[in-house]
C-alpha cells in the first residue's frame, strides 16, 4: 500500500466519521487516534517493504558471485597404445665378401644389383705365385712319396734277412726308422699341398648365400691384398639377404614393459609409400635397457618378398603397445600452468579442487594423463587463472570433441 493510498484512505475515515456523529460532534482524541493507527501501519508496511527488496537483492548478489563454469568428464584412452618411432632398416644377412689369396684381379661375373645363388662364382683371381707354390709343393711330395717307397722296401728286405739271421737287429730297427721318418716327411707334404691347394681355390670366389650384391669395391687388374701384409684390405664384394629386414627401434623405457617378442605387432610406414602400412612382428629385444639413451633395442622382422623395400630406409614404426595401466584424454584447454604442478580444476561436491596431473602424449587439441584423474571427476574447461580449491562454483556441462551427443 502506498503513502497516497493511505492518505486516501485517512480522508475517507475522517468523512465517516463527521456524517456519522453530525455537526454537534466534537470528538479531536479520536480523530488524533487514527492518525496515529494509519501513520503506524504506513510505518510498518514500509518497513517490510524495504526490509523485502533487502532480502531479494542479497539472493542476487550471491547468486552473481558464484561462477558458473563448463566442464568435461575424461574420456578413457584405448587399451592399446600406438607409438611412433624412427626404424633403421637394415638386411636380415649383410656379409662383406674378402679374398684369401693374393693376386690380380682376373675377371669379376656380377655388378651391384645383381641377385645371386648361394656358392655361384662372383670373381676369380689370379695367382701366378700362389701356383707355382703349389706346383713346388707337389714336386716336393713326389720326392717324398718316392723315398717312402724305398724305404718301405729296404724295411721289407731287412725284415726278412733278420728272420734268416743274416742281418742284426741294429740294421733292422735302422731300416724301421727310415721308413717312419720318410713316411711323417710325405705326411708333412701332403699337407702342404692341400695348403696350396686352398689357397688357388681361393682365386675363385663365391657367394657365401643367396643374396643381392650392394657394393662392388674392385674392378679388372687391382692388386688383391688377402692380410698377408699391413697394407688395408678391402672387400671385394658386398652381398645382402633382403628377402625379410631386420627394422631396429629405440623403445623409450616407459613403454618397455608392453614390448612382448613374438606378440607385439608394428606398422612400418616409409616416406615413398606414405599410402601404405608394411606389417611386421617384434622377434627379439636387447632384454636391456641402455644406460646412455634409457632405450630398449627392439628387433622387427619384416617380410620383403618382392625386394619392394631397400635396405638401409628410413622407416616411421607404429608399435602397438598395450597400456599397463588405464589412462585418459582431456582438452588441453583444461590445463592450468602455474609454478607448482600442472593441475586441472575439478568440480566436486560443487566445490573446486585444483588436481595434479602425470601428462602422457601431447595429441595437439588433446593430452593423454596417466595418473591423478578418476573416470567420473568433472573437469572445468578454460578455467580462469583466479581459480582457487574450495571455490564454489556453478556447472554446465559439456562435451568432448568427438563425443556422440
Amino acid at each position: 500500500m502506498s503513502e497516497i493510498a493511505a492518505k486516501t484512505q485517512i480522508d475517507e475515515v475522517l468523512f465517516h466519521e463527521r456524517e456519522t456523529q453530525g455537526p454537534g460532534s466534537n470528538r479531536p482524541w479520536l480523530k488524533l487516534l487514527l492518525v496515529i493507527v494509519v501513520f503506524a501501519g504506513i510505518l510498518v508496511f514500509g518497513i517490510a517493504a524495504r526490509k523485502r527488496d533487502a532480502n531479494a537483492l542479497r539472493t542476487v548478489t550471491a547468486q552473481t558471485a558464484v561462477p558458473t563454469v563448463s566442464v568435461v568428464q575424461p574420456k578413457q584412452a584405448a587399451p592399446t597404445q600406438e607409438i611412433v618411432l624412427p626404424g633403421n632398416m637394415q638386411p636380415f644377412i649383410s656379409s662383406p665378401v674378402y679374398a684369401r689369396t693374393d693376386g690380380y684381379l682376373k675377371k669379376w661375373y656380377f655388378d651391384i644389383g645383381a641377385h645371386v645363388k648361394a656358392g655361384q662364382l662372383l670373381a676369380t683371381i689370379q695367382a701366378p705365385e700362389v701356383d707355382e707354390q703349389l706346383a713346388q709343393a707337389r714336386s716336393t711330395l713326389a720326392t717324398a712319396e718316392a723315398n717312402l717307397k724305398l724305404a718301405e722296401i729296404t724295411r721289407s728286405r731287412y725284415e726278412t734277412m733278420f728272420q734268416k739271421h743274416a742281418v742284426s737287429q741294429q740294421d733292422r730297427d735302422n731300416a724301421e726308422g727310415t721308413y717312419s721318418a720318410t713316411k711323417a716327411i710325405v705326411d708333412a707334404d701332403q699337407a702342404n699341398v692341400r695348403h696350396y691347394e686352398a689357397l688357388v681355390s681361393f682365386e675363385n670366389v663365391y657367394a657365401p648365400f643367396d643374396g643381392v650384391v650392394t657394393a662392388r669395391n674392385t674392378d679388372v687388374g687391382d692388386l688383391i691384398n688377402a692380410g698377408s701384409t699391413s697394407a688395408p684390405k678391402n672387400d671385394l664384394f658386398h652381398v645382402s639377404q633382403t628377402g625379410t629386414l631386420r627394422v631396429f627401434v629405440n623403445v623409450p623405457e616407459e613403454y618397455s614393459r608392453g614390448i612382448k617378442p613374438g606378440q607385439t605387432v608394428a606398422d612400418v610406414v616409409l616416406a615413398e609409400y606414405p599410402a601404405r602400412k608394411f606389417a611386421g612382428k617384434v622377434v627379439r629385444t636387447s632384454d636391456a635397457i641402455n644406460g646412455t639413451t634409457r632405450t630398449l633395442l627392439t628387433e622387427i622382422d619384416l617380410p620383403n618378398p618382392g625386394n619392394t623395400l631397400l635396405a638401409g630406409s628410413y622407416a616411421e614404426v607404429h608399435l602397438h603397445v598395450p597400456a599397463e595401466n588405464p589412462t585418459f584424454l582431456i582438452p588441453v584447454n583444461t590445463l592450468i600452468f602455474r609454478s607448482e604442478h600442472l593441475q586441472v580444476g575439478v568440480v566436486r561436491n560443487g566445490k573446486v579442487v585444483l588436481t595434479d596431473l602425470t601428462p602422457g602424449r601431447d595429441f595437439g587439441a588433446e593430452i593423454e594423463v596417466i595418473a591423478g584423474l578418476r573416470a567420473d571427476d568433472q573437469i572445468i574447461v578454460n578455467p580462469s587463472d583466479s581459480l582457487i580449491s574450495g571455490q564454489e562454483v556453478n556447472v554446465v556441462h559439456t562435451s568432448l570433441p568427438g563425443d556422440s551427443q
